[in-house]
Parts: structure tokens; C-alpha cells; sequence
């Protein structure tokens, strides 16, 4: 988000939570497995009268901005609307938002049925799917509710996407989250093999407190030995699917921007908006602790224009936040590239979220390896 005038700030990415509950239940998920269980108390559906506030309070800030923004349907499991319901909440955002604004779907991948696609393909909705790699590593965390694998279910997913034509454009990528144990050579063939022109991953929530899983200390470089691992293969790949995590961070040191949050010093502030219609802030921070993604005061799509929203002084702190580093970021020659890290891994109880990133280790080793191939690369041009 942009500041306008000093106080309003125009959106960039809407995160709509349109499911509170999700088919599957992965091990990792920092909605449902690290303390806060707030989504009990939501809705387990948008309704269709959260849907046509949401749509119109957006529009309204579409036309006021005047430029556009992203909306992402998320979860839980966004496609637990099913068709019908997907497709009147879709009616209602393109009422509003027309192209260029876009509207994506981050989904586990495992209803993505016919009728399903027909409707994203109806409305022109950009296609995430969640996959961790091949099945022995995708099925180790990625379970249902009876703790049977997903991964053979996804994959029929991405093949029924994949095989039509009217659907394969909107395919936009794969979110992979790591397991350090694995190997990344094993991982990078099997999301390579999806198709998806995009690959992107993810390291395990943790914090000071509770370190990320695999991580045997906050000094260790698990998560940057495995994602060395994966900068050589990409390098060493004559046709790669884009890496946005590498992409971003080869950008930074060559002197470029990111594209997307958790790298680099530019701001990406995301509005979130719960079933309910309640307004609350990144969601991916109740990883520090629960309630950590609550404002104090309450705010609500059904009684908040988002222009009252965006100019409040809780605003302004939230998204001030991205940027109050602890006192040895802002003296570390890495900081532009890494910019911090995740605010939500930096939470100690001790100190809040006075910490460098806990991954800080992890980054800086992927920071020197980066350095050291664009050197050698300079070398071998002179």
C-alpha cells in the first residue's frame, strides 16, 4: 500500500477469507496448529450479505484510488464455497473490480473440480495450488482430517486444470513450504513437473519462542542450506519455472525491487477481511501469539467505510510495522535485501517483536551464497 497526502494509503492486496475451516489439515498451518483458534468463533462461509458489502466497499475504494488492486480468495479452504456460491461471490467482486483489477484463488487444489473451473474461468480468477513436492514429502504434513495423504488428490487436480485450454492460462503457480529435511533436488523436479510457470516457497512459521520445525537453533542454517541447494539447481536449469523467493532476492542485490512481500525494504500492506466481515490485519502474525493479528478496536466492512479504515491512526501502525527493525537490522550490510523478514517471525514473548527475524541466520547464508554467484559470474564476463 501507497500513502496518499501522508494519511490515506491505496490497496494493493485485498485477502479475502472467504472459508474458515479447510478439507485438509497440514500439520503446519499457522491458522490452525500454532495457538490462536479464533476461526472457531467465525462463520464457517462468507454469506452472501458479507459478499455484497465486501464487493461494494471495494468498488468504492477501486473508484476512489484509481489504481488497481489484487484480491485473493483465501482460507481455510476458499473452494469449500462451492460452485454456486464461488460464483456469485465472483459476480459480485467483477461488478466492481473489472480488469485490470485481478482476483486470484490460493487453494490446497483438492476440489478443483469441472464445475469449479468453469466458474473461475467464467470470471478470469488467477489459479495458486498448495503442493510441497513429490508425494513422500507432500503427504508428510499435507494430511485430511483422517491423516491420509492429499498429494494424489491435488495433482488430479492440477492435471484437470492443466488438460483445458480455456483453464491452463489461469494456472499462476505453486506454493511450496519447506521441509528442510528434504531434498530440494527431489522438490524442484516434482513442482517443475506441474507445469506451473511460477514456483514459490515458503519457510515454517516459528519464532524466538518456538523455533521453526527443523530448525535446531536460532544460529543454524537449515532453511538456508536447503534454499542454496535450490539456487543451484535453478541456476544450473536451461528452462526454469520463475523462483519469486530467488527472483526477488538476486533482483535486490543486483539493485532492482521486490515483487511481493518478506524481502526487501518495500511495503506490501495486506487488508484482511474474515468471514464475518471483520477487518484485521496479516493474518500470518498470529504466528507470535493469539490475537496478534486483531486491532484493538474492532473494524467491520459492515459498518466501516474502508476510507475511515485506511486514514486511522491503527492503520498507520500496522503498516508502520513492517518497518520498526530491531536496533542491529538497521546497521547489517544484508538489510536491503532481506528487509527484516516476516514481522510475524520475530516475536519473542521477552521482546516482542524487537527481534531480527529468527530465519536471520538462514537468510544472510542465502545472501552470501547470491554474492558469491553474481561475483563469479562478473568474473568469468571480464
Amino acid at each position: 500500500m501507497q500513502a496518499i497526502d501522508g494519511q490515506n494509503r491505496t490497496v494493493d492486496t485485498v485477502l479475502l477469507k472467504v472459508a474458515s475451516r479447510c478439507n485438509l489439515d497440514c500439520g503446519y498451518c499457522y491458522v490452525y496448529h500454532m495457538g490462536d483458534d479464533s476461526w472457531r468463533t467465525q462463520p464457517k462461509l462468507m454469506s452472501d450479505e458479507i459478499i455484497k458489502h465486501v464487493a461494494v466497499n471495494l468498488g468504492a475504494q477501486y473508484r476512489r484510488q484509481q489504481t488497481p488492486f489484487s484480491v485473493v480468495l483465501h482460507g481455510g479452504e476458499p473452494l469449500m464455497l462451492g460452485a454456486t456460491r464461488l460464483a456469485r461471490l465472483c459476480e459480485a467482486l467483477r461488478a466492481e473490480l473489472p480488469h485490470p483489477c485481478g482476483i486470484h484463488v490460493q487453494t490446497n487444489g483438492v476440489l478443483l473440480a469441472d464445475a469449479i473451473i468453469d466458474v473461475l474461468v467464467a470470471y478470469d480468477v488467477g489459479i495458486s495450488i498448495s503442493i510441497d513436492g513429490p508425494a513422500v514429502v507432500h503427504d508428510r504434513f499435507r494430511t485430511d482430517h483422517s491423516n491420509s495423504g492429499s498429494h494424489a488428490r491435488v495433482t488430479a487436480g492440477i492435471e484437470r486444470l492443466t488438460s483445458r485450454p480455456d483453464a491452463s492460462p489461469l494456472f499462476a503457480g505453486v506454493l511450496a513450504v519447506i521441509d528442510p529435511s528434504s531434498d530440494p533436488a527431489d522438490v524442484y523436479a516434482a513442482l517443475k513437473a506441474t507445469g506451473a510457470p511460477s514456483l514459490d516457497f515458503l519457510v515454517r512459521d516459528g519464532n524466538w519462542d518456538q523455533l521453526p520445525f527443523g530448525k535446531a537453533t536460532s544460529d543454524a542454517v537449515e532453511y538456508g542450506r536447503w534454499l542454496s541447494g535450490l539456487l543451484t539447481l535453478y541456476l544450473a536449469d536451461p528452462a526454469p519455472p520463475r523462483v519469486r523467493i530467488l527472483d526477488d532476492m538476486m533482483r535486490l542485490i543486483l539493485g532492482g525491487q521486490s515483487q511481493k512481500e518478506g524481502v526487501g525494504n518495500t511495503d506490501y500492506g495486506i487488508l484482511v477481511i474474515e468471514p464475518d466481515g471483520r477487518i484485521d490485519k496479516n493474518d500470518t502474525l498470529k504466528v507470535a501469539h493469539p490475537g496478534a493479528d486483531r486491532f484493538e478496536k474492532a473494524w467491520s466492512i459492515l459498518t466501516d467505510p474502508l476510507e475511515d479504515f485506511l486514514a486511522s491512526p491503527a492503520f498507520d501502525h500496522y503498516y508502520r510495522q513492517q518497518r520498526t527493525l530491531a536496533d542491529q537490522c538497521h546497521n547489517c550490510a544484508d538489510l536491503a535485501i532481506c528487509g527484516g523478514g516476516m514481522v510475524a517471525h520475530r516475536w519473542s514473548a521477552e521482546r516482542g517483536f524487537d527481534n531480527p527475524t529468527v530465519f536471520c541466520a538462514d537468510q544472510r547464508h542465502l545472501i552470501a551464497e547470491m554474492r558469491g554467484v553474481i561475483a563469479r559470474m562478473a568474473a568469468q564476463a571480464a
